[in-house]
């Protein structure tokens, strides 16, 4: 198999009717690690919004259990791009999701912005650190894909083309990107857990990291002081240097898809656990009333079976 047999695949193929397929080329093959660490930025970036950032400090998930938290995200999502969200395994991911999120008060322009940050950051990240250019179909079945999984996650209003999403996410980070206290306390916490990874003498240096990789909307909003101009420059060089070096990599034979290498919760997932397994407990007794989703709010089309 050569180099760029896979781009030629996924060319010849429709970025809507084949875009699990697509997406599980691109994710799963071609870019895996640089679709996790997008992916980890992504959420990452939804957390300079205070309201999102205000519900996870209240329930004290990111403070207690973090790397439990990721493990769940990680997993279930995973779950569904390696089996398919119709698929049984992808349906109970889904499920769980959904159980989960129905349980608090989340605006669905929330939801909808979370979505959309699944979508253009990993295009963002590839469009600078990737081995090859993304092509065409990549994009637009990253966006066909969210857009089916938002569909059953009940999340109303998602635009019907790549080009309208992407002005909602860029919209949306411009009126909402604030600075907040709880945002710098998820955000500290988030840091934590990426240092955690490392042996103890590397975190400093992976606090540093971070920091130089965040851009300047979301250290305002986080309230972190910017790192030396040369740790962004040093992390881009090496990015792009690993990149360079992929091209002369062969293809990757088998998607590392549902095999996270960062699980540290769930020992030997999947072997011996079900999507149902996973998840977030039930929100802590003494939750405050605005987070709790009432009985007269609606439920979308999200199935909480």
């Amino acid at each position: 198999m050569g180099r760029y047999d896979l781009r030629d695949r996924i060319a010849a193929l429709d970025p809507e009717a084949d875009h699990l397929e697509i997406y599980q080329l691109s994710s799963g093959r071609e870019f895996p690690w640089d679709y996790t660490r997008a992916l980890e930025f992504a959420l990452f970036r939804t957390y300079c919004v205070p309201s999102i950032s205000k519900l996870l400090a209240a329930t004290g998930e990111f403070r207690d259990r973090p790397q439990r938290r990721y493990d769940d995200t990680a997993l279930l999502m995973a779950e569904m791009a390696a089996h398919g969200y119709d698929s049984a395994r992808g349906r109970d991911a889904l499920r769980v999701v959904n159980r989960a999120h129905g349980r608090y008060a989340i605006t669905n322009d929330d939801m909808l912005y979370v979505l959309s940050t699944f979508v253009y950051d990993p295009i963002d990240w590839l469009s600078l650190y990737g081995w090859r250019p993304l092509h065409e179909h990549e994009k637009l079945a990253a966006f066909h894909y969210y857009r089916a999984v938002g569909a059953r996650m009940g999340i109303s209003d998602i635009p019907g083309d790549y080009d309208s999403f992407r002005r909602f996410k860029a919209e949306y980070e411009e009126r909402h990107f604030t600075y907040s206290d709880t945002n710098r306390e998820i955000g500290h916490y988030t840091v934590e857990l990426f240092a955690a990874w490392f042996p103890r003498i590397a975190r400093p240096a992976v606090r540093l990291g971070v920091r130089g990789m965040l851009d300047d909307r979301m250290l305002r909003a986080f309230g972190f002081d910017p790192a030396p101009r040369w740790v962004g420059i040093l992390a881009s060089l090496g990015l792009r240097a690993r990149a360079r070096a992929l091209r002369f990599f062969p293809p990757r034979r088998e998607s590392v898809l549902g095999k996270p290498q960062r699980n540290r919760t769930y020992p030997g997932y999947p072997s011996g656990y079900q999507p149902s397994d996973l998840g977030a407990p039930p929100p802590p007794d003494d939750l405050p009333a605005e987070f709790r989703r009432s009985s007269r709010q609606g439920q979308g089309n999200i199935d909480m079976t």
